[in-house]
């Protein structure tokens, strides 16, 4: 119940929504009603013992909510009719009433409907601007240790069975609820004695309908976490495809992907045979009652023990058949609404997932960067293996410092620290004497631009790439961007320029190309600080070329902190650290380092030149 009340949170505000649609589905519920009503006295014209009225005695002036007036004109009217122009003519004027009453009540229901479709289409669109706006807020370290594809899973499939149940359910219980009222305040009307018995033997399906939801329960949460699995893999055929294909892999992963398809078929399954008990079981308990009731009231009638007319217990009965409805409607509703917790606590757990780096209750804003960026004695690890061991080191502005090194000592992890990607162990990063926790995130990254070795584009135009992030962004501004990343020319040689659509990932263009845009994105930042982790490493050497020139260019009058692994790309460096092993073991200039023979660099320096 606690999980149930937490997603329906996100229904509100459901207030505005409430009054109105009880309005609307009891007039719906009053019109259906007077549709049963109406065969009663039908009965009664067509065998003949509705009596002709001669005269009136009762009058709409004299309105009273009670049975006895309103049954006692209904009467009154229709005796009149055939008093006056014969059983048929009052059979006709039941069929119209039949007409007109179906018309207003599906009227209704259909209004009624379509508020609650917009509530549960606006439920929905919470939920997931809800999920999306935690994935936003998660820190990178939870990235690395989630899959995408369960994340995927919960926005996508566990959002639609909570659609599909919880936000339905809402509807149904006001719906089914106030049918019940309705259609037993009118079998209380008829006979009390009857609606007394029914009451008392409907409780018997109610334990078995709560064992089958319990069950249903735990199987749902099963289903949602393999159809996550599901996804997982999907995803990781398609973003590996050119792996997959390269080292024909497709055998594996189909048999793989035909694995899990096969338990989420078999999880399915046993879920829905399940669900599926719940209408089957209370169909027979609805029959069981009928046929209860049909010889207990019976043997009233034909046993002269009760005030009811045969027409009246016929009434009665088919009357009582549609109040089973709303009762299975509600049974079922009960099922899918244990379905429906088993998806939303998966997706309330989720929400409800700390991120690991936020800003701090007092932080302030980084107007700008005046002095240095500092390193204290930083230590860093990754699941307890520690990856820093002491960083001490300072960038000055306007400077650049290099770092580089072997593969997994540390020169990334450095770089990373610095927009608080991650949190250090120990020590204390520091802007112009401030530590980087001071700041708000959004300030602080504001101040930095940020170039990687794999080039993150975005499915979309190339000018909306560039200005990324600026929704006034004005086109002289990015071409001017682009012009100084080497990217202008090869942009105004496709197909619609920069309104050129680039695909997932920038998919249509060249490892080159995606870089250079990559940089002109930076450009068009133009932050003070600049953060270039291997931009040029993937590239042939005429792609970096250009992209070195446009780095360059970008690099003017900017503090750098510049990662590579092509050495002579950063031989101009006002301070080259070479880091091994999470420790900074030589620092100092290309001239200064390359006299230490027996160094680290020099040894580098000398391998890269000879290859």
């Amino acid at each position: 119940m606690k999980t149930y009340l937490r997603l329906i949170e996100f229904a509100k505000p459901i207030g505005p929504f409430l009054a109105p649609y009880l309005v609307l589905i009891t007039l719906a519920s009053i019109f259906s009603l007077a549709n049963f009503a109406i065969l009663m006295p039908l009965l009664e014209i067509l065998f003949g013992t509705m009596k002709p009225v001669a005269e009136t005695t009762l009058s709409l002036q004299d309105f009273e909510l009670s049975k006895e007036f309103i049954t006692g004109y209904f009467y009154q009217e229709f005796g009149s009719i055939i008093h006056k122009h014969g059983q048929l003519q009052a059979l006709f004027a039941l069929c119209i009433v039949v007409i007109v009453a179906s018309l207003l009540a599906n009227t209704f229901r259909y209004i009624a409907k379509r508020m609650s479709e917009r509530l549960r289409a606006k439920t929905t669109a919470n939920i997931r601007k809800a999920i999306y706006a935690k994935v936003l807020e998660m820190d990178i370290g939870f990235f690395t240790n989630q899959r995408k594809g369960d994340i995927i899973s919960r926005a996508t499939n566990d959002v639609l069975v909570v659609e599909q149940s919880i936000t339905q359910s809402i509807t149904t219980f006001f719906r089914e609820s106030v049918n019940l009222i309705v259609f037993f305040a009118s079998l209380f009307a008829i006979s009390p004695e009857l609606t007394f018995f029914t009451l008392a033997i409907i409780p018997i399906s109610g334990g078995g309908i709560s064992y089958i939801a319990k069950k249903l329960k735990r199987h749902s949460h099963r289903v949602q976490e393999v159809s996550a699995d599901l996804v997982s893999v999907l995803d990781e055929t398609i973003g590996g495809m050119r792996v997959v294909k390269a080292f024909n892999g497709e055998p594996f992963f189909r048999k793989k992907f035909q694995q899990e398809n096969n338990r989420y078929v078999q999880s399915f399954v046993k879920e829905a045979n399940r669900r599926e008990l719940a209408s089957p079981f209370s169909e027979v308990m609805g029959v069981f009652f009928v046929a209860v009731l049909l010889y207990y009231g019976g043997s009233l009638v034909l046993g002269n023990q009760s005030s009811l007319e045969p027409s009246q217990f016929i009434g009665y009965i088919i009357l009582f058949t549609q109040v089973l409805n709303p009762a299975k409607t509600l049974s079922a509703a009960i099922g899918t609404i244990q379905r429906g917790l088993a998806a939303g606590e998966r997706t309330l757990d989720f929400l409800e997932i700390p991120s690991a780096i936020q800003d701090h209750p007092s932080c302030k804003e980084l107007e700008r960067f005046d002095h240095n960026i500092e390193f204290r004695d930083v230590r860093f690890a990754y699941d307890e293996k520690e990856v820093l061991k002491g960083i001490d080191l300072s960038i000055p502005k306007g400077k650049t410092v290099a770092l580089v090194g072997t593969s997994g000592g540390g020169k990334s992890t450095i770089a990373d620290l610095i927009p608080r990607f991650y949190e250090p162990k120990s020590g204390s990063i520091l802007i112009d004497g401030e530590d980087v926790n001071t700041y708000s995130l959004h300030s602080l990254r504001k101040q930095l631009g940020v170039v990687t070795q794999e080039s993150i584009l975005f499915h979309d135009s190339i000018f909306n790439n560039i200005a990324y992030g600026d929704p006034n962004a004005k086109l002289e501004d990015v071409i001017q961007a682009a012009k100084i990343a080497n990217a202008h020319d090869f942009i105004m040689q496709t197909e619609k320029g920069y309104d050129t659509v680039i695909g997932d990932r920038g998919a249509k263009l060249s490892g080159g190309q995606r870089q250079r845009l990559s940089i002109a994105r930076a450009i068009f930042k133009n932050p003070p600080i600049l953060i270039l982790d291997e931009a040029t490493s993937a590239l042939d050497t005429e792609s970096e070329k250009l992209v070195q020139e446009a780095i360059t260019h970008l690099m003017k009058n900017r503090t750098s902190l510049v990662i590579a692994h092509r050495l002579s790309t950063i031989q101009d460096a006002d301070v080259i650290l070479v880091v091994k092993d999470g420790e900074i073991v030589e620092r100092g200039t290309h001239d200064e380092l390359m006299q230490y023979q027996s160094g680290i660099y020099h040894n580098l320096q000398q391998m890269q030149s000879t290859t």
